[in-house]
């Protein structure tokens, strides 16, 4: 048994739009222990000293939060991140497409997913839905790099058999060969799960989507991700290349794409009829704020999506997004609600990036909270880094408004704020430039 000393902050439940108050929904435990037993899972929380004996780290001062769950983010796209100059598809074929043809070599799948994976932790985020490449090795690469970390992971091999350059397609029947070994040699292996991968749907001809389909219906504990209705140009293209379908969802919906454990990526450019589709089928739409204001694809109308009855998580969308660091994601999602005239509480922002993440994905029973009998997914965080900050924590701690202080440290921290990362009880990353904590048998009291 450990015990971690901290002011843990999770979620009973889902917080209602825009109550700051959040009775009920928000769990925040100052200057408590967390227990994780040996087998790497939340054993409970206590005021008190743990029992003699047990081994323990002193973070108090610091705030302590379930991993964070990033729902789409690509692994091969760290190295263009921060390209300059266009819109999604210009993008997709100046910097994405190029950069994901190298991954076809396993020495770079290989070298880079552990360069991903490894990002990810230094960012907090402990459990992600990622897109590879293509090629089956990118894949391959990926699981591996995920299993020998332990980390949650959902992925597959990229669908792409049209309007991609060479190097970047495949074709139907080779691709369903690639799933269906994919499938068998990681689909619910440790913490691996199989996601159908479609890149989006001018990508892939109507009888790769049939396939798709055809693989969903016959496991449905496989995930299906892909990409929709995220730019108007975008829109318009679908609706040239499958002018048969209602809507850019229809075109999924048609295949056998909408399900419960849909992950869609973006979903500004969606109507009524959209946002019923997904609440009918228990799909999720994955916002990601800081990729569509750079690409400027659009605001996102999280509330609307609320009222059709959707799911909504948080994506960071790196590399169209600027940064794998969860919390500005989140700040730039405060942004793009508030040009849309709503406000998007730290409480409705954290709860999507943690539980409601997990509970979206069906995998509540095992990461997400901090709630006895899930795995020891968590991260220790500074509340303040510089000295803006401290002071800005300083003045909301004198309010005594909890959300106040939340709201403050999600929008003005980042990466630089993580003290130390954990997966499954195994503390993968810690931050060297600050002193480690007391950890012995007796501990500080």
């Amino acid at each position: 048994m450990k015990a971690y000393r901290a002011d843990l902050l999770d979620f009973a439940s889902a917080p209602a739009w825009g109550d700051t108050q959040a009775e009920g929904a928000v769990r925040f435990r100052p200057d408590h222990w967390l227990l994780v037993d040996d087998a790497g899972r939340i054993a409970g929380a206590q005021a008190t000293e743990p029992a003699p004996g047990v081994e323990r780290e002193d973070w108090r001062g610091h705030l302590l939060l379930p991993g964070f769950i990033d729902t789409h983010v690509h692994s091969p796209q760290i190295g263009v991140i921060g390209s300059y100059g266009t819109a999604l598809l210009d993008w997709l074929n100046d910097h994405t497409f190029p950069a994901e043809r190298a991954w076809a070599d396993e020495e770079i799948a290989a070298r880079g997913s552990a360069h991903f994976l490894d990002a990810l932790l230094a960012h907090g985020t402990t459990a992600a839905a990622v897109f590879p490449t293509v090629h089956k090795v990118s894949a391959d690469a990926l699981f591996t790099a995920a299993h020998q970390r332990g980390m949650r992971v959902l992925a597959g091999k990229v669908l792409m058999d049209r309007h991609a350059p060479d190097g970047l397609r495949d074709d139907v029947a080779q691709a369903e060969r690639d799933c269906i070994d994919l499938i068998a040699r990681w689909h619910n292996r440790g913490r691996a799960s199989y996601a159908v991968t479609v890149r989006f749907a001018p990508t892939s001809s109507p009888a790769q989507l049939a396939m798709a389909g055809a693989l969903c219906r016959a496991d449905p504990t496989l995930y299906m991700q892909t990409h929709v209705a995220e730019n108007r140009d975008e829109v318009r293209w679908v609706a040239d290349l499958f002018p048969e379908a209602r809507s850019y969802l229809d075109v999924y919906a048609r295949a056998g794409l909408l399900h419960r454990r849909s992950i869609l990526a973006h979903g500004i450019w969606l109507d009524d009829n959209d946002r019923a589709a997904l609440r009918d089928a228990g799909a999720q739409v994955a916002f990601c704020p800081s990729s569509n204001l750079f690409l400027g694809s659009g605001l996102f109308d999280w509330p609307a999506m609320l009222a059709g009855g959707a799911t909504v998580t948080l994506a960071s969308d790196v590399g169209g997004g600027t940064s794998l660091s969860m919390q500005r994601t989140l700040a730039d999602g405060y942004k793009v609600q508030a040009l849309g005239g709503h406000k998007l509480t730290a409480w409705t922002a954290l709860h999507a990036a943690t539980r409601g993440a997990a509970e979206a994905l069906e995998l509540g029973g095992e990461i997400g909270s901090l709630e006895p009998g899930r795995l020891a997914d968590f991260a220790v965080w500074r509340w303040s880094v510089t000295p803006v900050d401290a002071e800005r924590q300083r003045l909301a701690r004198l309010k005594g408004h909890l959300h106040e202080q939340v709201f403050a440290w999600m929008t003005l921290a980042d990466e630089r704020h993580l003290q130390a990362t954990w997966v499954a009880g195994r503390k993968l990353y810690e931050d060297a430039v600050f002193a480690a904590p007391s950890s012995a048998a007796g501990g500080r009291g």
